[in-house]
């Protein structure tokens, strides 16, 4: 996994929603695009990443009115990010650390370039392995 760098493994499509949408639209974006995440703005910042888990545990759990709610209430506001050209197994290391499962990609000049998820990693280290399967075959919202 060490050989290989971000940029080989990482989603490159992100999709870019305001805070002020609401969760079920951020949930119907998600689900068209078949991805897992999308990166939240306030104006022209990083608000942080908003996931499918995000949705359902902070969301649903909660009987969040998800017509109502929007996603800037119920987003992860911390944004981590890695340089496009760190290994994978950095990218990996980094996400143990924070426990996290995703991490955003930016080039040297701090731009955002793609997406780097757990998954990404695994079918790269390990195409067969269940990790791998699942992340493959895993619906999103």
């Amino acid at each position: 996994m060490t050989d290989y760098r971000v940029a080989d493994v990482m989603t490159r499509q992100v999709i870019y929603l305001p805070a002020e949408t609401t969760l079920d639209e951020a949930a119907r974006v998600m689900k068209e695009a078949d991805i897992g995440d999308v990166v939240v703005t306030d104006g022209a910042n990083l608000a942080g990443v908003l996931t499918d888990r995000d949705i359902v545990v902070r969301a649903v759990a909660e009987n969040a009115d998800a017509a109502s709610t929007t996603i800037g209430s119920i987003t992860t506001r911390e944004v981590v990010m890695i340089e496009q050209f760190c290994t994978a197994g950095e990218a990996a290391s980094l996400m143990r650390e924070r426990g996290i499962r995703r991490i955003l990609v930016c080039d040297n000049e701090r731009k955002l370039v793609g997406i780097v998820s757990l998954g990404d990693l695994a079918m790269q280290l390990d195409p067969t392995s269940a990790l791998s399967e699942i992340s493959e075959q895993s619906p999103t919202v």
